[in-house]
């Protein structure tokens, strides 16, 4: 059976930034690198409309074009992008092991090496408007977005840590920030809180759920409800910012590669290194503290070159143990 199974040298899992890196720097190294896109191609850029702090873009870029560019130049050093997604795996723990995937329930691959670029995927509250406007003035990432609405009035939602941070951000740059907070406290820390207090132009609606957002082509204005009283009230922004988390898309690697609490995956110290040997992680699969293109970007670079030096350590004890076989045999 392993006869009819196809063996690569490099497979990456993931067509986002890290994923798309990975692939240039491993084909470069001629590791012959076969990349699946998964069920989003390109990832989590594909729904921004405009990328202004990645460098090499002057004037900015659209961020599906941008993933076009990188795909195109990791095709361009000989890498094979494949649609499809992998739906389960078998890691070996062996030094030297053989790892294999399914690909979309059916193809079974065997790999020496594995990036893991899945990515994270945004939470959002699910509201119809919320998805319709995405790229129109809705946005997961304060960071990435916040700079477009410079001057302007915004909205964000969450509670947490990050929720504070990315509002006192936008709070540097906006207008006005309006904070939705679902229940009648913040479960951000206790310094972050005071900084958001402290915040002149924040104000934090305790007990406040996104009802609507209005608007048809862009962001107009926020309908918001009071979950206690029931009472309605209608505000005009152009920017909506949710902030209440990341779920990372590690899901088929439970039970076999080591995980946080909240699932994203374990490196080891500054490497891209999983447990399981010649397994590595680049991008937000990994990183819950940065989450930008750049970094998932350095990562997916990183792990091309640890995947390379694994190889080349293996392919030298190999040859130190066929020369041992040939002085025993002589």
């Amino acid at each position: 059976m392993s006869d009819t199974i196809e063996r690569i040298k490099c497979l990456i899992i993931g067509s986002g930034p890290a994923g798309y890196t990975a692939a240039i720097y491993a084909s470069r190294a001629d590791l012959k690198p076969v990349l699946y896109t998964g069920m989003e191609p390109g990832g989590q850029l594909t729904t921004t409309t405009e990328v202004d702090n990645f460098p090499g873009y002057p004037e900015g870029i659209d961020g599906p074009k941008m993933m076009m560019d990188l795909q195109q130049q990791a095709e361009r050093f000989g890498t094979q992008v494949r649609i499809g997604m992998v739906t389960e795996v078998e890691l070996s723990k062996e030094v030297g092991g053989i790892h294999r995937a399914c690909v979309d329930n059916s193809t079974w691959v065997e790999a020496e090496t594995i990036i893991i670029s899945t990515g994270a995927t945004a939470k959002y509250l699910g509201l119809p408007s919320e998805q319709r406007l995405r790229g129109g003035g809705v946005s997961a990432c304060a960071v990435c977005d916040g700079f477009f609405y410079k001057g302007q009035d915004v909205a964000i939602v969450g509670g947490g840590d990050t929720a504070a941070e990315e509002a006192t951000y936008l709070a540097n740059i906006c207008n006005k920030v309006t904070m939705l907070v679902r229940k009648d406290y913040m479960r951000a820390s206790k310094a972050m809180q005071h900084r958001v207090d402290n915040t002149r132009n924040l104000e934090v609606r305790y007990n406040t759920e996104a009802e609507e957002i209005l608007g048809d082509q862009v962001v107009e204005g926020l309908r918001m409800v009071n979950n206690q009283t029931g009472e309605k009230e209608e505000i005009k922004i152009t920017g909506f910012f949710v902030a209440i988390g990341h779920k990372p898309n590690t899901e088929i690697f439970k039970g076999q590669l080591d995980m946080d609490d909240t699932g994203y995956l374990i490196t080891k110290g500054k490497s891209t290194k999983t447990n399981i040997p010649g397994v590595f992680a680049s991008g937000d699969v990994q990183d819950k503290e940065y989450r930008q293109a750049v970094t998932a970007a350095g990562t997916g670079c990183m792990a091309a070159l640890d995947a390379e030096r694994y190889l080349a350590e293996k392919d030298s004890h190999m040859e130190e143990e066929n020369a041992e076989e040939k002085q025993i045999n002589a």
